[in-house]
């Protein structure tokens, strides 16, 4: 045999080692932009070192409404991602399209991948667990809402962090001293549909929406101009006129007003922490569970979360999906979940990851960091405090910061807006129960 033929054949070869030993390309679309994203890539880049099968690559594809739309946009295109990063108030549209997606459970049992849906923590699967107990995707970046103050503000104030107000009568005493101390603003709120509402609803076990909130099925209705969140919405209305409280925007705008020192407290996501130390390096802050009305309930229940779980689309080869599954288990792993709450502020999504950061002295040295474990975990959920399941719950959203925002312009009243959300909220779910019923 000659040389070239030699060389020719040991080039083939080579080509044909190449690609039979090709590592399967594993495609995530997620909403994680700047620092965030950069961490999802290290995770991704920690799960291919470990193996030399698969390739988990990350791909940013704009807002949480974009990477779900899209999503799906692509699913009926048929070029469809393996996994998508869809965020919470997506979770019943994700579940009507049942022949899209793959529920973690079974691609777990599918892929003889070790699963154990109870080393979750109970009040963040929830929200991804169907009526049958069986988890559909896999929870990824869960938050919950507290409440942050300003400890140099509140010291002028005469206050201490034995102050920080338990229940919403103490936060308006606390407002009370602080604006007497020059303070400009009392507290603002972030996400105020999630803070003010859904969470509100599930402190004080009080339903949001009826049908178990849209857990028991598709006919649902919003219940959230009754008694209880009317007398709330209106102590804020009547708050926004004395400065105890300020309207800042939507999403999370407001966080200016805390940054800036014009508010004194501020109440959003458990991942605001690291947003908060960022932008206040020189000033120190505190951090507190949610207020609750004694008048409403003695003792409060669990507050319910925010972020984004990840979701399994149908389509690819079987072989793909154990590299899911195998990724998903390094995903949730004590040590990768430990490093991606203690960088993020999101919650620990199992036991092991919550054990693994106490031990490593990270609630110590970061003090209030404990504080959204303890809301979440500290009582059984109930049927109010598990969740939220409604279908056009973007939409709904929206409908209530229109609607809020005629009360703190002065407009209309609590009850007229809350009877505004409800009526059109109601619409939305019927529409939503009308495509998406089966026949």
């Amino acid at each position: 045999m000659s040389k070239q033929v030699m060389l020719a054949a040991s080039a083939v070869a080579v080509l044909m080692s190449c690609t039979v030993n090709a590592a399967t390309e594993i495609q995530w679309w997620h909403a994680m932009g700047g620092s965030l994203g950069d961490k999802v890539n290290e995770i991704a880049e920690g799960y291919n070192a470990t193996q030399d099968q698969f390739v988990v690559k990350p791909v940013f594809k704009g807002s949480y409404p974009e990477t779900m739309t899209g999503a799906i946009a692509a699913f009926r295109a048929k070029q469809q991602p393996h996994i998508v990063q869809v965020y919470e108030v997506g979770t019943a549209t994700m579940m009507s399209a049942d022949k899209a997606i793959y529920p973690v459970h079974q691609l777990m049992n599918d892929s003889k991948e070790k699963f154990d849906p109870t080393a979750f923590l109970p009040s963040v699967t929830g929200y991804y667990t169907a009526n049958s107990g069986e988890m559909l995707s896999m929870p990824f970046n869960s938050s919950t809402p507290v409440l942050y103050y300003n400890k140099s503000m509140f010291e002028k104030a005469g206050l201490s962090d034995a102050d920080a107000p338990k229940t919403w009568n103490d936060l308006e005493l606390v407002a009370t001293k602080l604006l007497a101390s020059g303070a400009q603003c009392g507290f603002t709120t972030g996400y105020q549909s999630w803070v003010q509402l859904e969470n509100f609803a599930a402190r004080h076990n009080v339903a949001f929406a009826s049908n178990d909130n849209g857990f028991g099925g598709l006919d649902t209705e919003l219940l959230v101009n009754n008694k209880a969140f009317v007398d709330h919405i209106s102590k804020l209305e009547q708050w926004s006129k004395t400065g105890a409280f300020k309207y800042g925007g939507r999403a999370s705008d407001a966080a200016s007003l805390f940054y800036s020192g014009e508010c004194a407290m501020y109440m959003n996501s458990s991942a605001s922490y690291a947003g908060i130390k960022e932008n206040m390096p020189n000033t120190e802050f505190g951090v507190s569970e949610l207020p609750y009305w004694p008048s409403v309930i003695e003792q409060p229940q669990n507050s319910i979360i925010g972020g984004a779980s990840l979701w399994v689309l149908q389509g690819h080869p079987k072989q793909d999906y154990e590299g899911v599954a195998e990724f998903f288990s390094y995903l949730s792993s004590a040590k990768v979940q430990a490093d991606w709450h203690q960088f993020t502020g999101y919650l620990p999504i199992t036991q092991d990851a919550f054990e693994l950061t106490e031990s490593q002295n990270f609630y110590q040295e970061n003090p209030g960091t404990r504080i959204a474990i303890e809301q979440m975990t500290a009582v059984t959920p109930t049927k109010n405090s598990k969740g939220l399941r409604l279908g056009n719950f973007v939409q709904i959203r929206d409908v209530v910061d229109e609607e809020l925002e005629q009360v703190w312009s002065g407009k209309q009243s609590a009850q007229q807006a809350l009877d505004a959300v409800t009526a059109r909220s109601n619409e939305l779910l019927k529409n939503f129960e009308r495509v998406n019923s089966k026949s």
